[in-house]
């Protein structure tokens, strides 16, 4: 089989391998797995690789390498007119000689995939949204178009496309997914937690507006005000670093706020581990990673109310959903750190939700849908 990846992941090449952000590479080399060919329509990166890049497991890749493009402004569109006919070019040639067609949405690269892929209504196809699907969310028109053709029936055949949660009203081809990180040999046994020293919150993430780090730090700053002993500590880069530091820096809070940047899988897993809490006020999600991860090593999850996040979260049964009202937040999460016996019911509910969750099972599906 050969399969066909299209996606607006940027790629970086590196002593004849292929790396691109490891949540994503490591998702798709589960897709992988027995295929003979691997062609990726990607844009390509001229930056290093970093500590959260991995590379794609296959021995008979075929990259095709376009140019990244965005809408964001006017001079951009005038210079993504030029770049979109070639773009689409390569795309359709592409899935001209996959057996299987694999998108990544919602993106730029997935909305010109969902187009060229209606010109092959035989082809056996994929989808993954990886955004969020709640018909009722506030969305960019370009991703409220990828939503409403990857919905067309008519237009969009043979494919099954993969959505993070249930919705009402969704046509036949749209099927309820998850993502994993974990195997069924990391089902290691919890590590004890307790409230009775310092409270630890994890943030990972990119440090962006939309994933509203300063209000993690201003909750985290208004628990330890009102005499709480809490710590934060963020894994992930991103614009808004530098504001994070400085109000750090201006509110005195260098002991108890910690800016990690970019690491590991496995020092991640550590801070997992030692966490109490994770934390993501994120704006739009699809299905959170991080909150996820969290969980499966017994973090009390604390998240916003979008996407699947509540039936990840059962309605507050095994979290904390946030509001964003930053002292009907404080609240929520002081009770619970009064409540060791909450706390510790939330964290077992959430670890035994999240193994369920695991490589493993993923593969498996994974496997059903190439079949």
């Amino acid at each position: 089989m050969t399969f066909v990846i299209i996606t607006h992941v940027p790629h970086i090449l590196e002593n004849k391998a292929i790396y691109a952000y490891a949540p994503y590479v490591r998702e798709m080399n589960s897709w992988i797995k027995g295929i003979d060919k691997l062609i990726i329509v990607a844009p390509i990166s001229s930056s290093l690789k970093t500590a959260i890049d991995v590379y794609y497991e296959h021995e008979n890749i075929e990259f095709v390498a376009i140019k990244g493009f965005d809408v964001l402004s006017l001079k951009a569109i005038l210079r993504s007119i030029y770049k979109i006919p070639v773009i689409s070019w390569r795309i359709f040639w592409a899935m001209q000689k996959g057996d299987h067609i694999h998108l990544r949405c919602p993106g730029n690269m997935g909305l010109l995939g969902c187009l060229v892929q209606i010109l092959f209504p035989n082809k056996i196809k994929t989808a993954k949204y990886a955004g969020n699907w709640d018909p009722k969310s506030k969305q960019p028109f370009s991703y409220k178009l990828q939503k409403w053709i990857l919905s067309n029936t008519f237009l969009t055949r043979n494919m099954q496309v993969l959505v993070y949660g249930e919705w009402r009203g969704s046509t036949a081809n749209i099927k309820p997914f998850f993502t994993a990180t974990y195997t069924e040999t990391d089902k290691l046994p919890l590590p004890p937690k307790d409230l009775k020293s310092r409270i630890n919150f994890v943030f990972v993430g990119t440090l962006v507006r939309g994933k509203n780090p300063l209000y993690a730090i201003q909750l985290v700053e208004t628990l330890y005000k009102k005499g709480h002993d809490v710590a934060l500590t963020f894994y992930g880069e991103g614009m808004e670093r530098n504001a994070l530091e400085q109000y750090i820096n201006e509110h005195n809070l260098q002991k108890i706020i910690f800016l990690e940047g970019n690491r590991s899988s496995d020092v991640i897993k550590t801070a997992y581990q030692s966490s109490h809490f994770v934390l993501l006020p994120s704006e739009s999600e699809g299905w959170p990673k991080a909150i996820a991860e969290g969980m499966f090593w017994g973090c009390v999850p604390m998240a916003t109310s979008v996407s699947c996040v509540p039936f990840m979260l059962d309605w507050g049964n095994r979290g904390v959903l946030l509001t964003m009202n930053l002292e009907e937040d404080f609240l929520q999460i002081e009770a619970v750190i009064k409540n060791e016996v909450d706390f510790i019911d939330k964290s077992k509910k959430a670890s035994d939700w999240s193994r369920h969750y695991t490589m493993d099972v993923f593969e498996k599906e994974i496997n059903t849908l190439l079949q």
